[in-house]
């Protein structure tokens, strides 16, 4: 992606990222949530919905021929292609962290261009932390009124970020090889975000995600330097014929991976 075309669809991207935020804000503050079980037996709640309808809205028209593909349109999952662009979505990732009432839930937009999250976006509405970059343009992070640039850490630390809802065995196992290290946790895609602002230096996810819960905070941690590989050491993609993502570490550095 260009930088002229991410400079040029990034106000909107983050405006619509703050109307979807509030969107879900408004249904926080009231605690009345109307959860259901989707058929994978995850909850949904109004404001995944509400957060839905308002992304869908404002992402039609942004790019010629661009579909949007979200977590709460079935349908719309025939548009994941591995070649090509579209609008991949999490209109609320973390809906557990949601109902926990924790803050840490996020709302995701990602541009996927052939198989790579090229551009990605990444609101915290109750925290106040909105994150957005992609590989080759940089990262930043919004707290508050200011904005600043993120980069991965630089030291050798090795500051580990757990899921809060989904330490399986095998993500333990893994950790337990790295030796002595620092417990970060946080939830939804925030993970990667802390790893993005150098809040943390490695994050091993060994159990299932779907491509819309990785997408948008990939596109952020490759322009804050970082990477994000699958199981075979390669970059995680797109447009698979299974929305499941394999397993996957998402580090500052390569380097820092066990042998």
């Amino acid at each position: 992606m260009h930088h002229a075309e991410a400079e040029r669809l990034l106000p909107a991207l983050l405006s619509a990222a703050r109307l979807a935020g509030q969107a879900i804000m408004d249904i926080y503050a009231n605690g009345q949530h109307d959860t259901q079980l989707k058929d994978d037996h995850s909850p949904v709640t109004a404001a995944d919905l509400a957060a839905h309808g308002v992304l869908v809205a404002a992402l039609a028209g942004l790019l010629p021929d661009c579909p949007v593909v979200s977590e709460e349109d079935r349908d719309s999952q025939r548009y994941r292609q591995a070649t090509g662009r579209f609008w991949l979505i999490d209109p609320l990732d973390g809906t557990k962290e949601f109902l926990a009432r924790n803050g840490e839930f996020t709302v995701n937009i990602a541009l996927i261009e052939q198989g790579r999250s090229a551009l990605g976006v990444v609101y915290a509405p109750a925290i106040g932390g909105l994150y957005w970059g992609g590989p080759g343009l940089g990262a930043w992070r919004e707290q508050g009124e200011t904005a600043q640039v993120i980069q991965v850490a630089s030291d050798s630390h090795c500051r580990v970020v757990a899921s809060k809802s989904h330490l399986n065995a095998e993500t333990q196992a893994f950790i337990d090889r790295l030796g002595e290290v620092e417990l970060v946790q946080a939830g939804s895609s925030l993970k990667l975000c802390r790893v993005a602002e150098g809040a943390a230096d490695i994050y091993p996810r060994l159990a299932p995600t779907c491509e819309w819960d990785t997408a948008a905070a990939q596109a952020v941690l490759e322009g804050a330097g970082g990477v994000v590989l699958d199981e075979l050491g390669q970059p995680l993609r797109y447009g698979k014929p299974d929305v499941l993502n394999p397993g996957f570490i998402a580090t500052r550095c390569a380097a820092l991976l066990p042998a």
